[in-house]
């Protein structure tokens, strides 16, 4: 099972992937996670007993006795929030160790916390993550693919013209990890609302995710690069709206295609839904900001990318 790498500033070089310790002691594991405000991450962080009593926040997590067992990895003996130095996170210009607070502030999380643990958890070797996401952008404008036509969006492009910066200047930016070779992985993404609200939008949903993940891996050199989609499934497992639900299915629909079996995964998030009075708020389109929620999120959009990488 060969896995061609894509980097920049080193030579192009391929190996073989296992889960079983055969990686180069010099290699670096990267992933891209992108999408738009719940990539970015809106999970409260610490608990607030105005709301809820705190009910759902990261810290809540730590502490319930129900929740604690699966969540108290994150914490150390003393209370503060655990570093990964084995995983590294990029998100734009704030950067370090993999901890708490790589959401839209230092107080939120993303899907990145949960996906970060789960593949740094696989990998002997270490990991970076370059998150690349922003609030309120379509996929059928803002991120739309140049082989589509009309206009290429620009945040696909800023995708590409990130990815390549991050990857150049590598050793600059994450000293640790100079001289190593940093080998993309696999893209997370997690997208949908824009496209959702919208029925042009939504109508043209799988056609465009199924161009974006082709012409991705043709910008990026890498033919059959590892995707995982999570699900834009914000309301529940109670969502009716027909607009939704398409755009679900259409998600799904990308990931079911021949083309696309054991190289693309559709996460389903509705499980992840917690209401309004579990949550630190209501919410909905920011899943009520419950911590819960995108720790679940990226946890499982991790061991979906596990599987791919297992078959690549």
């Amino acid at each position: 099972m060969l896995h061609h790498s894509f980097f920049y500033g080193i030579a192009l070089s391929t190996v073989f992937l296992t889960m079983s310790h055969a990686w180069s002691e010099d290699i670096v594991h990267v992933f891209i996670l992108s999408g738009q405000s719940n990539m970015v991450g809106a999970g409260e962080v610490s608990s607030q007993l105005s709301r809820n009593v705190g009910k759902g926040s990261l810290e809540w997590l730590t502490e319930n006795p129900i929740t604690a067992p699966h969540y108290q990895h994150l914490r150390n003996e003393d209370g503060s929030w655990q570093q990964r130095d084995d995983v590294q996170i990029c998100f734009f210009d704030r950067r370090g160790p993999l901890q708490p607070g790589y959401g839209s502030t230092q107080n939120k999380i993303g899907p990145e916390l949960g996906f970060g643990c789960c593949i740094g958890d696989t990998f002997d070797e270490p990991v970076l993550l370059i998150k690349i996401a922003w609030g309120g952008k379509s996929l059928a404008e803002d991120f739309r693919p140049p082989s589509l036509e009309g206009k290429t969006g620009l945040y696909y492009t800023k995708i590409l013209e990130h990815t390549k910066n991050v990857l150049r200047q590598a050793d600059q930016l994450f000293p640790q990890l100079t001289g190593r070779t940093f080998l993309l992985e696999g893209f997370g993404w997690h997208q949908g609302w824009n496209d959702r609200i919208n029925q042009s939008f939504n109508n043209a949903y799988e056609h465009n995710m199924i161009q974006f993940i082709k012409d991705i891996r043709r910008d990026l050199k890498e033919p059959a690069l590892p995707f995982v989609i999570a699900e834009t499934g914000m309301s529940g497992p109670e969502e009716k709206h027909s607009r939704a639900l398409s755009l679900m299915a259409a998600q799904k629909a990308v990931a079911d295609l021949p083309e696309f079996k054991g190289n693309v995964a559709f996460v389903s998030t509705r499980d992840f839904y917690r209401p309004a009075n579990e949550s630190p708020s209501s919410q909905a389109y920011h899943w009520n900001n419950n911590a819960e929620t995108y720790y679940l999120i990226g946890e499982h959009m991790g061991h979906a990318m596990v599987r791919l990488l297992k078959n690549h």
